[in-house]
């Protein structure tokens, strides 16, 4: 397709088009991510399933939706974005609509951790990453903000929606829903999604006249593999797979997946805690544009150290709030979805630096998949927990110690600061027990 129709009129750079397109394609597709939460209760109730055994499924997605991210991100560097993206929407959709028919856990475990985990892990953070890699150089920070925020507010912005079809119409139309936004997505993504400027015969944004793209990945599986053992040479990369297992574990693995059966716990309708929840995805789009703007300014180590520290403080003080109810809750719920997911951009920024560019990406995607992990552990150990001891209190204290655990190991990164900008020009190894 020709320059001027992704806009490259009027001092327009086409990375914008680009951008704005995949912000689209990642708010769609995130609201496949919204279900486990909406559906825990219902298939409790519904199917006579455990709360462990549903929240075993969402622990299987979890995982692959983080395993599968290097895997993306290499195939990605071999057959290009569209490509990745058009098939894993296909099987998103295939899977959802299959779940209406499951009656038993091992499907739930099989359709929705299995294929829904492989589909959506290939249009997550690392997605977002690599697009705001190849296309831009300036206001990469604040573009990796805008992408990831979609990827999050999708999840969540639906819910109230979701949680009305759950509780009004059935589980099964929550399926339903959701195989329809997939494919809704899908010629979106077919028309408006390229792999890279040299596509269209340009370079990223703010890249000068001597850029070189990033050769062809010409073995993905093998380039994934070579990702992880260039990573796990570097100290920074094993803080980084700390602090974000710690990010998903508080985030998507236990309030993205237990708190509306908490709430509920507490007598508050579903409908209402969905609502709830989806303020955390409103106020998520502020926060993140917020923390990647300042990331191109501000060592990303302090913006670490601020996030986690305030995360951890707020759910030592979750259970009393969901407890009291009332407007405690409703700023509980503003003050997340500020934090909710600003940890992604400075935590971009110190993989790019830390790596050569063109491993960055599949970095990136294993720093994730240890989000993806923390995730799993929390949304299984949450749902047991609160089969054996009646209550979430634990889980909501084990998850803000861990942030404060967090908080402090990003310090530990040694960098050299940039001349221009708080970003680091490298990231330094860091001898630690166990790197390779």
């Amino acid at each position: 397709m020709h320059l001027a129709t992704y806009g490259a009129v009027r001092g327009r750079h086409p990375a914008w088009t680009v951008a704005a397109v995949t912000f689209v394609t990642l708010l769609g597709a995130a609201g496949f991510r919204s279900a486990p939460g909406v559906l825990l209760v219902p298939l409790h109730e519904d199917q006579g399933w455990s709360r462990e055994s549903v929240s075993a499924a969402v622990a299987v997605n979890l995982v692959l939706f983080g395993l599968i991210g290097p895997f993306a991100a290499a195939l990605m560097g071999r057959y290009g974005l569209r490509r990745v993206v058009l098939a894993a929407l296909g099987i998103v959709s295939a899977a959802a609509l299959l779940t209406t028919l499951m009656t038993a856990p091992w499907q739930y475990i099989l359709l929705w951790g299995v294929a829904v985990g492989v589909g959506t892990g290939c249009m997550a953070t690392v997605l977002a990453a690599t697009v705001a890699t190849r296309w831009f150089v300036e206001r990469r920070g604040l573009v990796t903000g805008a992408l990831t925020a979609a990827t999050a507010t999708g999840q969540l912005v639906f819910l109230p929606f979701l949680g009305w079809l759950a509780e009004h119409v059935g589980w099964r139309w929550v399926s339903i829903t959701i195989a329809g936004g997939a494919l809704l997505v899908w010629p979106a993504a077919a028309r408006w999604l390229k792999d890279g400027p040299e596509v269209l015969g340009t370079t990223p944004y703010g890249a000068g006249a001597d850029h070189v793209p990033p050769a062809r990945t010409e073995r993905p599986i093998a380039a994934a593999y070579d990702g992880i053992r260039l990573a796990t040479r570097s100290g920074a990369f094993w803080i980084l797979a700390l602090s974000f297992f710690v990010c998903g574990a508080s985030t998507n693995g236990l309030v993205g997946t237990h708190f509306i059966a908490a709430a509920v716990d507490t007598g508050m309708r579903e409908t209402s805690a969905s609502s709830l929840l989806a303020m955390v995805g409103v106020f998520d789009v502020a926060g993140t544009l917020l923390s990647g703007w300042l990331t191109d300014r501000i060592d990303p180590r302090k913006l670490l150290l601020a996030y986690y520290g305030l995360r951890g403080i707020s759910l030592l003080f979750l259970h009393h709030v969901l407890d009291v109810q009332g407007f405690g809750l409703a700023g509980f719920m503003v003050f997340y979805g500020l934090d909710w997911v600003a940890t992604v951009p400075p935590t971009v920024a110190l993989v790019s630096q830390a790596f050569p560019p063109e491993r960055s990406g599949v970095v990136y995607g294993w720093v994730f998949a240890s989000h993806q992990l923390g995730a799993a552990v929390a949304a299984y150990g949450a749902g047991a927990i609160r089969t054996s001891t009646g209550t979430y209190e634990l889980a909501f204290h084990a998850a803000g110690a861990l942030c404060f655990v967090a908080a402090g190991a990003v310090q530990l990164i040694r960098t050299r600061r940039g001349p221009t900008s708080g970003l680091p020009e490298a990231a330094e190894p860091v001898a630690m027990a166990g790197a390779v």
